[in-house]
């Protein structure tokens, strides 16, 4: 008997070897210039958050020097337009380079292994988001090295930027490059709420998930419907500044105070996108710490939601001062109070959770009770703001300064230093320093209030933001000088923090398999270096499985779950249902490829040739750019398997191919036409913004685009809408034939409901130079005709797979995504030519 036993054991240890050897075959990241071709996600993470980490170092020395020059009254260290270059390049990097990324890339990086994923969904989509990333945020922060910064603040009001000739061409590098930049923000939040959705483990049902996740999905859907105003808005703003379309000059109906509407809805839900995320480290840190589980997760995920539904309540209060009526005022002022409810309710749950357990103190705690300490302090002044008698004395002063970054290094920071600390062994393998540790708290936490808490009183005795300079003997000036005394001690702190990260990892210690007791799947990582992310895919039930189930980690790392080999050595993951968590699918991933990079070059390289006005070049990037999508998508996604499924271990066999609600890429294309969606509705509010302000809009001797036109567009376009659903049915019983031929009618019915729309208001005559109302219809026209265009195109694409034996009625995810675009598309037809044709009716 104990040499049968023998045998097993030694049986079971050379399966578990061989099985491991093909894993690494599959998951390993290529060597050499071939490294850049890698799209797995972790790799994927590593790089956004080294290169987010380094442009928070660019934004913060030029920070340094913005206090360097407010240091002493009339000080001529930099000029002017120089300074004004500073703080726009500073305050947008901080917000569009790192604030926001730095949740992506770690977001990306930890995210398979709480979840327990092999990977997330759409590596490819990462990695092409990453280095649109890259390639946006070096356009943008090197443009200050050319004197050719933008220099308008970091919300480049109009009407100071909307003049080409007074503002340069840093507004078009702000404009086009962030568009480009916000490109990865969405594709990483698809990513994101696909990958907690549907990439969950077997039994981890939607109750079950670690408070990260949830922080993740609030957030990630936060995106969806932050980002597409202020896309809306760069396209209103960049075509007045191209093309002299009036949207924000009063002198032909335009109004610079919808750029703030459409900028504001998504910059104040923008704060919480940057603080939920930071809070949800400090939820997985605070349990383990108390080691015990967060008292009230209902409450701290209720909390989390209302938080994200208030935030987009609160635009306004950034404008009391542009004459709001009351009734808004005190409409704004009521819910910016309100928000604090839900942040509260965070806090307290936190605390609670200390008490309830037993605190085991260390770095990260510490980062996390500075956070704490800090971001109240801010929560405190952002109550006084929120009223408007105060925000009216205090705002454009440094009082606001002060309030915002204790807002966002108290909020976001911190606790963001405190993640690094406590996830650097799970990434690394390797412990960092808990001297120097202490030292980079002391510095930046004694650093940051030494530098803001004097700007309080800077701006209440009436110090007003972005001035160079000021004169002697109006009592800022020991102010200043200790707030530059202050930034210059946290930068201390950064580095000395930065150097703790960066040190050879021979001066640190080897870390032990889950260091601080965490209870949550990221720490059954054993060795960082094994690229498969987890050895096989667990039965989760409760949410701290690592204290609650017995013997899970060795059952994982035995291959005693799911998918625990890759005998096809293909890259697989397990895709689960939404909310019950029941396995579905196999899903197949593509390897490393080099299209994402290159799809992301052309693509921006087609937004930085437009911002030089070279539209030759702007037009041959983007159509290179568009074919080497559709090379992706034909090569990456969709793939037909040998076999309709396969054995994913403890005898469940499951399908290799889904399609439909069931398939990741349903949910990821229902997930973009959400947030494309809301960048229309954004258009369309300000097609009726127009109208509220105005008395005559359309003005009395408008033409109008007529009602023929726009109406018929709409009826074609339902019938295209229709072929596709025929189509789809059609193929689904197996006559490809007639599926195909619909398909064909579909793209020739939608071709004309595009000419007939484009033929409306040019036909009529309408100027878009000449009045707001005109360039609001033909923005709204072209941004439908740009829609059918694309839904075209995707027709085509289905087309061609057919004819090459890809779509059949088996396989049929293409023609499913396909279908699902043209619903959104046939809205958006529909609701132009209604608005257009019909409201206000103009004869």
């Amino acid at each position: 008997m104990t040499m049968e036993h023998a045998a097993d054991e030694a049986a079971d240890l050379e399966r578990q070897q061989v099985q491991e050897d093909r894993l690494r075959r599959v998951w390993e990241t290529p060597s050499g210039w071939r490294y850049w071709s890698a799209v797995n996600n972790s790799e994927v993470g590593v790089w956004y958050t080294a290169t987010s980490f380094f442009f928070f170092l660019f934004a913060g020395v030029l920070a340094l020097i913005v206090r360097a020059q407010l240091a002493v009254p009339d000080n001529d260290l930099v000029t002017a337009p120089f300074y004004n270059q500073l703080f726009t390049l500073h305050g947008t990097m901080m917000m569009f380079l790192f604030a926001v990324p730095i949740f992506e890339a770690v977001a990306i990086l930890i995210l398979p292994q709480m979840l327990a994923a092999r990977d997330l969904p759409f590596p490819r989509l990462s990695a092409f988001g990453y280095w649109c990333f890259l390639i946006g945020g070096v356009f943008v922060a090197g443009s200050i090295f050319f004197s050719s910064a933008p220099d308008g603040g970091w919300f480049m009001y109009p009407p100071l930027t909307t003049n080409p000739e007074t503002s340069g061409i840093g507004a078009d590098i702000w404009l086009l490059g962030l568009s480009f930049i916000e490109v990865a923000s969405i594709a990483a939040a698809v990513e994101l709420i696909v990958g907690v959705l549907k990439c969950r483990p077997p039994g981890m049902r939607i109750n079950l998930i670690p408070l990260y996740c949830w922080y993740v999905l609030i957030v990630a859907g936060m995106i969806l419907f932050a980002f597409p105003p202020l896309i809306a808005g760069d396209i209103l703003f960049e075509m007045e500044r191209l093309f002299d379309w009036p949207f924000f000059n009063p002198e032909r109906g335009g109004d610079p105070i919808l750029w703030q509407h459409l900028f504001w809805i998504f910059g104040h839900p923008e704060v919480y996108i940057i603080f939920l995320p930071s809070i949800a480290l400090l939820a997985m840190m605070v349990p383990t710490f108390a080691q015990r589980p967060i008292v009230g997760y209902g409450w701290i995920v209720l909390a989390a939601v209302g938080t994200g539904f208030l935030s987009f309540g609160l635009w306004a209060h950034h404008m009391f001062t542009t004459g709001l009526p009351a009734i808004s005022l005190g409409f704004f002022s009521a819910a910016s109070e309100a928000v604090a409810i839900p942040t509260g309710v965070q806090i307290f749950v936190f605390v609670a959770t200390m008490l309830a357990g037993r605190v085991v103190f260390s770095i990260p705690m510490l980062y996390a009770s500075g956070a704490l300490a800090i971001f109240v302090f801010g929560g405190l002044t952002g109550v006084m703001v929120a009223l408007a008698p105060f925000d009216w004395q205090a705002h454009d002063t440094h009082f606001v300064v002060a309030h915002l970054h204790y807002t966002l290094i108290g909020g976001m920071f911190f606790p963001l230093v405190a993640g690094v600390y406590y996830f650097y062994p799970f990434l690394m393998g390797h412990m960092l320093s808990e001297r120097l540790g202490k030292w980079a708290f002391w510095l930046m936490f004694s650093g940051f209030n030494i530098a803001f808490l004097p700007m309080h009183f800077t701006g209440l005795r009436g110090m007003p933001r972005r001035v160079f300079t000021y004169p002697e003997g109006l009592g800022f000036d020991w102010l200043n000088m200790v707030s530059t005394v202050g930034a210059f001690i946290m930068a201390a702190g950064v580095l000395v923090f930065v150097w703790d990260v960066v040190r050879p990892f021979s001066w640190k210690p080897k870390a032990p398999r889950n260091p601080w007791n965490a209870g949550t799947l990221e720490w059954v990582a054993g060795n960082p270096s094994e690229p498969w992310g987890i050895r096989s895919v667990p039965i989760i039930t409760t949410r701290y499985p690592l204290w609650d189930q017995k013997d899970l980690i060795r059952n994982i790392d035995e291959g005693r779950y799911f998918l625990p080999d890759a005998e096809e050595e293909k890259r697989e993951t397990l895709i689960t249902g939404v909310l019950d968590a029941e396995p579905i699918q196999v899903l197949r991933l593509p390897g490393n490829s080099f299209l994402p990079m290159w799809a992301a070059i052309f693509v921006g390289g087609s937004f930085i040739a437009a911002t030089f006005h070279w539209w030759i070049p702007t037009i041959l990037s983007g159509v290179i750019g568009i074919f080497v999508i559709m090379a992706w998508l034909w090569t990456g996604t969709s793939m037909i398997p040998e076999k309709p499924d396969k054995d994913a271990g403890r005898g469940k066999h499951l399908p290799l191919y889904a399609s439909g609600p069931r398939s990741v890429g349903w949910w990821a294309m229902f997930i973009t036409m959400v947030g494309d969606a809301t960048a229309f509705a954004s258009l369309v509010f300000a097609y009726f913004f127009y109208w509220t302000i105005h008395p005559d809009f359309p003005p009395p001797d408008a033409k109008g685009p007529g009602v023929f036109l726009p109406l018929l567009s709409a009826a074609l376009t339902l019938g295209a809408w229709i072929c596709m659903l025929l189509a789809r049915h059609r193929n689904a019983i197996g006559n490809s034939g007639q599926g195909l031929f619909l398909l064909c009618a579909s793209a020739a019915l939608a071709a004309a409901s595009g000419a007939a729309l484009l033929a409306a208001p040019w036909l009529t005559g309408l100027a878009p130079t000449t009045d707001v109302y005109d360039a609001t219809v033909w923005v709204l026209v072209l941004w439908t005709v740009v829609h059918v265009a694309v839904g075209i195109l995707m027709q085509f694409y289905c087309i061609a797979r057919s004819l090459a034996g890809k779509l059949t009625p088996e396989h049929d995810i293409d023609l499913q995504n396909v279908t699902l675009y043209w619903h959104f598309g046939a809205i958006t037809v529909v609701v132009t030519a209604l608005v257009i044709a019909l409201f206000p009716l103009v004869a």
